[in-house]
């Protein structure tokens, strides 16, 4: 079975919903296509003295609501279309949220694991060499995305800074806190996706503490989305996974000496006391939660009937294929669509813009206090449509989102 492309998977659920907001052909044809794109060659002085050139891109998908916002990923994998299609999300994810923002996302085709840390830097400051012009706090406003981090972005965000000719913190987002970082933004993500499971939780009776959730990815969002869960919600962790296998314990996990060890021996497996997984199991596990925060594609139409997990929250961006999405509803699993769940990020990096706008400084209670409200207003809005129509939460997602974009274009005069 060939894996869904996420471009695609994106462009049909905007099908699904055009109906119920009675958009017309023409409409949908622009939503369809990315506003602009830029592909640029990054030639980089490696550390042999050689000259390697790198291949990078960024995606402005829509811009009508504000700025356009969102990460930029390194990855040796990265694709023009994975790009095009996660900018597209990025649209749908701040129009939800009610963020003033339009949706981007970029990426640079390379491996970091390969490269030093002062190639890392060079590389770096070559994609904002060479993206400068389409940059900036009121053009489009990047972020960490995957295998990018704070400190990537204290390089960009100098970077930008040196051209421009002026300290320019708004620029870029998910800094280092002594650079016009925002309190709360390392683990938002993952925060913001529990308010949304304790909303939904709620709906289905289903009790947080103690409740068994099973979480694929133990990356920036799945560690933080395990120690949040057992921390502040009370949830057993029974099992995790990373790129070299799972591990579970249907009795729960010591989070904080899990994390320990996957710093010390790089990976969850081998951990004392846990039982030898793959992610394809864990993925089935009889958890009360299931999390995937790691690849797209993961539930599809092979393993969508086997999910035993009464709801699956998508903290990474399109784990459950479109077939699997069909499947899981008609099960009356409840899957809590990406652009939902996962928006704390780029709500925490919204806040991070106003601070530095703002030259201000918020406490992190101020930001999660802040973030709560948002995911919960999302979610309520969502699930209120969704029991109006009769239809799944992502397709109640997509059209509230979707309709705020298309009325934007309207009252632009672009329709």
């Amino acid at each position: 079975m060939s894996e869904q492309n996420l471009f695609d998977m994106v462009k049909r659920h905007l099908c699904s919903c055009s109906t119920d907001i009675a958009m017309d052909e023409n409409i949908e044809a622009v939503l369809k296509m990315p506003r602009r794109e830029i592909h640029v060659s990054i030639p980089v002085r490696m550390d042999t003295g050689t000259i390697r050139a790198f291949q990078g891109f960024r995606v402005q998908y829509n811009d009508a609501l504000g700025p356009t916002k969102g990460g930029i990923r390194f990855h040796p994998d990265e694709t023009i279309d994975t790009i095009r299609g996660l900018a597209a999300l990025m649209t749908w994810k701040c129009s939800l949220h009610n963020l003033p923002l339009g949706g981007a996302k970029g990426g640079i085709i390379c491996n970091p694991k390969e490269l030093s840390i002062h190639e890392l830097e060079r590389l770096s400051r070559a994609y904002v060499q060479a993206m400068y012009p389409f940059l900036g706090p009121d053009r489009d406003i990047p972020a960490p995305d995957v295998y990018t981090n704070p400190g990537i972005m204290a390089w960009m965000v100098d970077e930008y800074s040196k051209i421009a000719g002026k300290t320019t913190f708004g620029s870029f987002t998910g800094k280092p806190v002594a650079l016009g970082g925002s309190e709360g933004r390392l683990d938002a993500t993952a925060r913001g996706g529990w308010y949304v499971i304790r909303e939904a939780a709620r709906d289905l009776g289903l009790e947080l503490s103690g409740s068994k959730v099973a979480i694929q990815g133990f990356g920036n969002v799945g560690s933080f989305a395990a120690m949040l869960g057992q921390e502040v919600f009370g949830a057993r962790i029974v099992a995790v996974s990373d790129s070299h296998g799972g591990i579970y314990n249907p009795d729960g996990l010591p989070v904080r000496d899990l994390v320990t060890h996957k710093s010390e021996n790089g990976t969850v497996v081998h951990f004392p006391g846990a039982t030898h997984i793959t992610n394809d199991e864990l993925l089935e596990l009889p958890a009360d939660i299931l999390i995937p925060a790691a690849l797209e594609n993961v539930i599809n139409q092979s393993n969508a009937p086997r999910i035993r997990a009464r709801i699956v929250a998508e903290f990474a961006n399109g784990p459950v294929d479109n077939d699997a999405d069909e499947i899981l509803f008609s099960r009356e699993i409840q899957v809590l669509p990406d652009f939902l769940a996962n928006g704390g990020g780029v709500i925490a990096s919204y806040y991070e813009m106003v601070q530095n706008f703002n030259m201000d400084h918020w406490e992190e209670e101020k930001v999660h206090r802040k973030l709560e409200r948002k995911m919960t207003d999302a979610y309520r809005a969502v699930h209120t449509l969704a029991l109006q129509n009769h239809v799944p939460l992502r397709r109640a997602a997509y059209t509230i989102a979707v309709s705020r974009v298309v009325n934007a274009m309207k009252m632009r005069g672009w329709v």
